[in-house]
């Protein structure tokens, strides 16, 4: 029978509508050999497949689950029949276990095949076999993640047969590259948050020792759609990063603005806290997101640290009555002034201009003045021609020393005032400047962030 199939054609008996039974049963006895009638020639397999759905991406594990239509055609040299003798039938289905089929895999899968198996081929009356298939893809992959939530990934799915070599199996693609690319376009459902870009491939040889495997390698390139975390991380963390931004308005000398930004630091911390589940993390790299959230963070430090600074000068310095440095007064209120144009309230001159203009003033002994009418003589008495009792001497020096003493605690007064206001003076030219400071980094620092990920999202 075998020798008979090797020369012949499947016979069709009365009766029936194709090949007979008979013919088909000596056929499945040669299911454990490739069905060529001369084993020198290779059999050659077509593969193509539609990617109907990315399942999920594991950044941590460096595993793309993706779900195929998978489709082979190969040729059975032992299923050919003559459709004229067999009333016109053209194609049969049969058995998949019942016949041989290549032993073609995809070399970067990790995982147990879990998807629905199809147990029915096509054969055409020429002997063309076409296999259909369903294969949930469990498969390594290079993830790069350092351009996250912009980023793009590029897989590699490598078909080829696991036991034969060259010799025997040959692979070929039963399409073009850019035809399963548009079927795939055209077919996928299930992407979620991923998105197909193109699927490009070509075929090579495997070599290994001194055996070589012809093989298929398409690279299916996905990107990630950013919507998800621009609302959810990059917008939140913004608008947080805005109001410590806003908070130097706050007037540092009757607002405990320290107490405001601590609190800012705490619910940033508790933010990040939350959306960890929605970064990725893997052992390769830190992905620029985490970077800029780490960055975020310590510049809301260095925000703190700020008002701890400007807190200082204007309450520490002026709580000891201190005399304001005369570098200070030229370098910060002088010329650090002049540069960030710094505005004095209306009717109070610069500390180091006023200081400069002050003319000065004779001090007594007593640092009073004595007033004596002009119409008085000397040695005359006005109490006593008007009829007053003076006090004795004893009682105006006693009203003379309560009078030196307020005097004292006035001048006291007015000169704490002064370092007061010399002092907060110099702590709102310090704030304005670290102000513009931070404000210059965070810009720049935006900025640098902003054209790194347009320029990754044009490359791709």
């Amino acid at each position: 029978m075998s020798a008979s199939l090797c020369c012949s054609k499947l016979s069709c008996g009365g009766g029936h509508s194709g090949p007979t039974h008979q013919a088909l049963q000596a056929v499945f006895d040669l299911q454990p050999f490739r069905p060529a009638v001369n084993l020198s020639n290779p059999t050659i397999t077509n593969i193509s497949f539609t990617l109907y759905a990315v399942l999920g991406v594991n950044e941590k594990t460096q595993i793309l689950t993706t779900f195929l239509w998978l489709r082979q055609y190969w040729q059975h040299e032992f299923l050919v029949w003559d459709p004229d003798e067999c009333d016109g039938v053209t194609k049969i289905s049969l058995p998949a276990k019942k016949i041989w089929a290549p032993d073609i895999i995809v070399y970067e899968f990790v995982d147990d095949d879990v998807s629905q198996a199809c147990p029915y081929v096509y054969v055409n009356h020429t002997g063309h076999i076409r296999w259909d298939r369903m294969l949930r893809l469990v498969s390594a992959c290079n993830l790069k993640i350092f351009s996250f939530p912009f980023d793009m990934q590029n897989c590699t799915f490598t078909f080829g047969s696991y036991m034969h070599t060259i010799r025997d199996v040959r692979v070929s693609p039963a399409l073009t590259f850019q035809e399963m690319s548009q079927n795939s376009k055209r077919y996928l459902e299930a992407s979620g948050e991923w998105e197909l870009v193109d699927i490009v491939g070509e075929t090579s040889i495997l070599k290994f020792g001194v055996d070589e495997w012809d093989i298929i390698t398409f690279w299916v390139v996905i990107k990630r759609r950013p919507v998800l975390y621009v609302v959810n991380l990059l917008i939140p963390s913004s608008f947080l990063m805005l109001i410590d931004i806003l908070s130097f308005y706050l007037p540092p000398h009757s607002v405990d603005r320290a107490s405001f930004k601590m609190t800012l630091i705490l619910g940033y911390t508790v933010f990040l806290l939350i959306m960890n589940d929605l970064l990725p993390s893997t052992a390769n790299g830190t992905p620029i997101i985490g970077i800029y959230f780490s960055v975020c963070l310590a510049l809301m430090v260095i925000s703190l640290l700020e008002t701890v600074i400007i807190t200082n000068v204007l309450h520490h310095n002026s709580m000891k009555y201190q005399e304001v440095p005369g570098w200070v007064r030229v370098l910060v209120l002088k010329h650090i002034a002049n540069l960030i144009c710094y505005r004095w309230p209306a009717g109070i001159k610069p500390p180091a201009a006023a200081q400069e203009d002050q003319p000065d003033v004779p001090h007594g002994d007593s640092g009073l003045w004595v007033i004596q009418p002009a119409s008085q003589t000397p040695g005359q008495n006005p109490a006593s021609s008007a009829g007053i009792q003076l006090p004795s001497a004893p009682e105006l020096l006693q009203i003379c020393e309560y009078l030196r003493e307020l005097h004292a605690h006035l001048t006291s007064m007015h000169r704490e005032s002064e370092l007061l206001d010399q002092w907060c003076h110099v702590g709102y030219v310090l704030d304005f400047l670290l102000f513009r400071i931070y404000l210059l980094l965070i810009s720049c620092y935006a900025l640098v962030i902003i054209s790194m990920w347009c320029v990754w999202i044009s490359l791709s």
